[in-house]
């Protein structure tokens, strides 16, 4: 096997990611699972497919995209790239969809035509839609679509065969049902309207951009083209003006009120049988209140009022209701991100929730991690307070509920599995055709310091002991992701082709990582890189003792996004450690980077201008004195290359000597067909910088 194939392969595969079943659907009977997967582990085209518990099995293809009944790939909408982006999405074909209670009939959007189809036969029809569709959802009958079209919101009546428009935009800078760019990228919330359960209403976002600095963003490798402009809310700086709309059927409108001067950010927003349920927080993130709105009068009634000292973390999937009305949350409390029910405590310290899955009937399923490398499935039935984990395997599991069933997600050092279970059936297992790697990666499990920093060491498959390696650090290391998790997938695979080169590569999860609780997260409160800098140092020192044929002398780090900034600010604090780096895509100016995300962890720019000095690096452009490649996609809409560009000027002002690499056409994440490119360019770079022979 050759090390060129197993680069095509992690890009032939988008990083092992196709082949794998996700967006689960299950009817409200528990009979039936509907889920997207690709037909393979090299197929980039995703389907959608149905699993009839009763029969159990097997797997029925629903929709092919590639079938006779739709065209080429046509033009995406602005607003479905936006969302693609936000959401890291990069398959094509079917990559949302919605669907009715029962799970009879779903919806969906395809190259900006909006399509139907029953369940039962798959054959898919076009339905009218005045001009290119995003975020298509049915309401739970079934009977009716909602979509945006151009910022506005509509309804199609399927047996009518008739449109409505609910929500026009007073003016270009408006849209009906769409989240607003810190929602999406930094809270998680990627939706803007929601049906009401008896399908009479929907309770939608009115966004309105006017308040936002406009950007542009240029190719400027094509200057016929116009530069694309941009509305991006940076540090400090203005936020759309969002606010919240009861649209019923009958054209009729009520504004949803709060106090939306104090409590800017909608953070999350769900309708159950009880009504809208909401919850909103404060600019500086520090108060979050949950309210419940009356869906007659949109007044809305205060639930509980959630503080912080640092911030309020948003838990995806909460709050919620369960069917009884009581109310769900998640709290810090007691050192630990606990489940909260009814006002109680739910879940025992040292267990921390993750995310909220949903409620089946009184069962809440959440994820939970009580191991930072691992994350399990745990039911919690809120009757009785019944705590139950739900899986075993070291890995990350997920899973979704309805109607009795239970679909589990899992994600181990055995690969990937999905299974739904039905109480009195055998389980009946959803199948992945993920592809299997060249090769696997070759990981040992470690404790890293006094901190117990979870570590993973990648050697190459060829190493015997005495062989003398250079290191390269891997990390990402901020609040966004950790990396070290016990299990097999692409996660680990570009890591293992730079140790098949030649390389031990290190991946540790410092402090600031989600896994390890509220005090772990909030260290890196008012200073983002000082505690990521010296976690990723110590790991190194303490592994060069415990594993003498790792070079100390030879130590590269690349990272991407928050891990750019992080290898950036390595080689400028700690060069004695680290001598040389790769800094990929990296809020080098934390001011350039979204208010919500940003001012989470410094506050705003004019109040905290040392924390904003101190976690940029370019305060410390000219103490550069190890090799540096920077690398930036100037197409990137998330951190733009700006940040960059001005790092790139700060060294060449201070006369300090590094490389830049730009990625024409490339957003935040590098394109496929240039990808087992930009990982050659960066191990000669490498190689190069550290002296580190050719292998393989």
């Amino acid at each position: 096997m050759e090390l060129a194939d197993f680069a095509r392969q992690l890009v032939r595969t988008q990083r092992f990611t196709l082949g794998v079943p996700r967006e689960v659907t299950i009817s409200a009977d528990g009979e039936r699972v509907l889920f997207l997967r690709t037909r393979g582990g090299e197929d980039p085209v995703t389907c959608l497919w149905e699993l009839d518990l009763g029969t159990g099995g097997p797997e029925r293809l629903v929709i092919d995209p590639a079938a006779h009944w739709h065209g080429d790939d046509g033009e995406l909408p602005e607003a479905e790239r936006i969302r693609r982006e936000r959401m890291r999405e990069q398959a094509r074909g079917i990559v949302a969809y919605s669907a009715d209670r029962g799970g009879h009939r779903v919806a969906f959007a395809l190259d900006g035509q909006l399509w139907v189809a029953d369940v039962a036969d798959g054959r898919p029809q076009l339905v009218p839609a005045p001009g290119p569709v995003v975020e298509p959802r049915l309401d739970p009958s079934g009977e009716r679509i909602a979509y945006v079209s151009d910022g506005a919101l509509h309804v199609a009546d399927l047996a009518a065969g008739t449109s409505t428009l609910l929500a026009a935009p007073e003016h270009d800078e408006v849209t009906y049902g769409l989240p607003e760019h810190v929602a999406a990228e930094s809270m998680h919330r990627y939706r803007g309207y929601w049906w009401a359960p008896d399908g009479h209403a929907l309770l939608a976002a009115r966004v309105d951009n006017s308040p936002v600095q406009r950007w542009w963003i240029a190719d400027p490798a094509n200057p016929e083209a116009a530069p694309r402009p941009v509305r991006y809310p940076a540090a400090g700086t203005p936020n759309a003006d969002v606010s919240l709309h009861l649209l019923r059927l009958d054209r009729t409108r009520t504004e949803v009120r709060w106090d939306r001067e104090a409590f800017e950010y909608l953070a999350t927003a769900c309708w159950d049988s009880r009504g809208p349920l909401i919850s909103v927080q404060s600019r500086d993130q520090r108060t979050v209140e949950i309210r419940a709105v009356d869906d007659a009068t949109g007044d809305t009634g205060l639930l509980h009022t959630e503080r912080d000292l640092a911030w309020v973390e948003l838990t995806d999937g909460a709050p919620l209701r369960t069917a009884a009305g009581r109310l769900v949350r998640v709290s810090d409390l007691t050192g630990s991100r606990r489940l909260v029910v009814a006002g109680a405590p739910q879940t025992p310290d040292g267990l921390h929730v993750r995310e909220v899955f949903g409620a089946d009937g009184e069962s809440v399923y959440f994820a939970g991690t009580q191991e930072p490398t691992e994350q399990h499935l745990w039911r919690l039935d809120a009757a009785s307070g019944e705590l139950t984990r739900l899986t075993d395997a070291p890995g990350v599991h997920s899973g979704a509920a309805e109607g009795g069933t239970i679909v589990v997600l899992s994600r181990t050092e055995a690969g990937v599995a999905a299974a739904a279970t039905r109480p009195g059936r055998p389980a009946v297992p959803v199948v992945s055709l993920d592809a299997q790697p060249l090769v696997s990666p070759r990981i040992t499990w470690l404790r890293a310091g006094s901190r117990e920093l979870r570590t993973a060491l990648l050697l190459p498959t060829w190493y015997q002991e005495g062989t003398r390696l250079p290191v390269l650090m891997s990390p990402y290391g901020g609040p966004a992701a950790q990396r070290v998790l016990r299990l097999r997938d692409g996660a680990f695979c570009e890591d293992q082709w730079f140790a098949e080169h030649g390389f031990a590569v290190v991946v540790t999860d410092g402090r600031g990582t989600p896994g390890r609780g509220p005090a772990w997260d909030k260290t890196v409160f008012g200073d983002a890189l000082s505690a990521a800098v010296e976690d990723q140092a110590d790991a190194l020192q303490w592994l060069g003792g415990r594993y003498p044929d790792l070079d100390l002398n030879r130590v590269g780090i690349h990272g991407w996004s928050f891990g750019g900034a992080l290898a950036a600010m390595a080689v400028l604090r700690r060069p004695e450690v680290f001598h040389a780096a790769v800094s990929g895509a990296a809020p080098h100016d934390q001011r350039l980077y979204d208010t919500h995300w940003r001012e989470r962890f410094l506050g705003l720019p004019q109040d905290n201008p040392e924390g904003y000095a101190r976690s940029s690096t370019m305060a410390y452009a000219a103490g550069l004195t190890r090799p540096l490649l920077l690398i930036h996609g100037l197409a990137d809409d998330n951190v733009v290359v700006a940040h960059t560009l001005r790092m790139s000027s700060a060294l060449l002002t201070a006369g300090r000597p590094h490389r830049v690499l730009p990625l024409s056409g490339a957003t935040h994440m590098p394109d496929e067909n240039s990808f087992s490119q930009l990982l050659n360019f960066e191990l000669d770079f490498l190689r190069e910088t550290l002296g580190v022979a050719t292998t393989g």
